[in-house]
């Protein structure tokens, strides 16, 4: 079958790459794709979102499935236009993607049918939100409503930090109309971790899980980002946990959606925090983490294309999804000022190859004349394939060291936390 991926970044890279080694799928098309997409897609120059160009494209193409990468076409109902023409989609409705969309939406819901999350509250007043931090106390954690590319959270150790996040979001218009409306949310305390599943409307198979480095520095110091770094699988959610995150988690979410109305076909990905009663949810979102798939994909052993069309069918069956044994380990490199700034036009320099236990991930690159440049906050995943974590970790850590761009910076702990638990 005839693939297209809608995307650009680092996960649409994964994914491509990944779809082009399925037995399923003849040829990969990337709207609009990167240079660095090229060796597995045939790049197209068209803006998601001119609707009306993409649906053309694909029926001219005779596209099989379509493959929504980012939120904010799922957010703005790309799906939706494409699926009204008769074409597969691997990707929720608009209806459906408010789950990542609104943060509101979300906890409302969890709160409906019972999912374990945390404790909030929801304002759109300064005065109101102040009120509510002093009464619940700190650490304590702000959210912006709606999409701000990972960086609308903050965890405010102190009440006065929590106090200016909300003037920053409600007063200072920071995250624009994404944080009109703000979420605060009782502090959980735990290790997080991310469970990703395949899911039809109906049938929920998950993945293997992995954990997430959001903060910039080592240590988990320093401000949020999209992701620094993740490896899979993460060994803090045991057996027991990933069954009770499925049966109390995923299925209760997959099964509210359909009760109302707008069922869930896609990727739910579950941010989990681990806490002393059991996981809880932190945040849901409508696709594929980003920089999660980059370490999840690789480790897939089933056809991603019969997988991602039976979902798009209602088809999904769990024998479909296998995994191989091992593990995988992802750095990203980022660029000078990143997360505040993304220093662009920085020449790239070393080994950008695949090879057997190294894949390299473009996320924010461009290419000009004969070379890679920055074009984004984070510019590429390091990813290392292993028998084990540590020697994935070795891997990737190798090639990051040969590769090179003015400002480089990228955190030197990933994956440290596993090692507790494999004691």
């Amino acid at each position: 079958m005839k693939v297209c991926v809608i995307g650009s970044g680092g996960r649409e890279h994964t994914l491509a790459w990944k779809l082009a080694q399925s037995a399923s799928v003849s040829s990969v098309y990337a709207l609009p794709g990167s240079k660095a997409m090229e060796d597995v897609a045939t790049c197209v120059a068209l803006d998601w979102q001119k609707f009306d160009e993409v649906v053309a494209f694909v029926q001219k193409e005779n596209i099989d499935l379509v493959v929504i990468g980012p939120e904010a076409p799922l957010v703005a109902g790309l799906a939706d236009a494409v699926r009204a023409v008769g074409i597969a989609v691997f990707g929720p409705s608009k209806a459906a993607a408010q789950l990542e969309g609104s943060k509101v939406f979300a906890k409302d819901l969890m709160q409906k049918y019972n999912i374990p999350t945390a404790a909030y509250g929801v304002f759109s007043e300064v005065t109101k939100a102040k009120e509510f931090i002093a009464k619940t106390g700190a650490p304590i954690v702000i959210k912006a409503d709606g999409l701000a590319a990972g960086k609308g959270v903050v965890v405010a150790m102190t009440e006065a930090e929590a106090n200016a996040a909300v003037e920053d979001m409600l007063s200072a218009n920071r995250f624009g109309d994404a944080g009109h409306t703000v979420v605060i949310e009782e502090f959980m305390a735990g290790e997080e971790a991310s469970l990703l599943a395949f899911v039809d409307g109906t049938t929920v198979v998950p993945m293997i899980s992995s954990q997430d480095h959001k903060r910039i520095f080592d240590g988990d110091k320093g401000p949020n980002t999209g992701g620094m770094g993740t490896y899979a699988p993460a060994p803090v959610m045991t057996e027991d946990l990933l069954k009770e995150a499925y049966d109390t988690i995923l299925v209760p979410m997959v099964a509210a959606m359909k009760a109302e109305g707008m069922p869930y076909v896609g990727c739910l990905y579950a941010g989990l925090m681990i806490t002393p009663e059991g996981p809880k949810v932190v945040e849901f979102n409508a696709r594929f983490g980003d920089p999660e798939t980059q370490v999840v994909l690789p480790l897939l052993k089933g056809d991603l294309g019969t997988i991602m069309l039976a979902c798009a069918k209602g088809e999904l069956d769990s024998h479909m999804v296998e995994w191989h044994k091992g593990s995988a380990a992802c750095v990203i490199l980022a660029s000078q000022g990143y997360p505040e700034s993304a220093h662009k036009g920085d020449v790239i320099t070393g080994d950008l190859s695949f090879t057997e236990d190294t894949l390299v991930f473009h996320s924010g690159t461009a290419f000009v004349e004969d070379h890679f440049e920055t074009a984004g906050g984070r510019v590429l995943g390091v990813v290392g394939l292993g028998k084990d974590l540590q020697s994935a970790l070795d891997v990737a850590y190798q090639r990051v060291g040969r590769i090179q761009f003015e400002g480089s910076q990228h955190r030197t702990d990933i994956g440290q936390k596993a090692f507790a638990h494999l004691v």
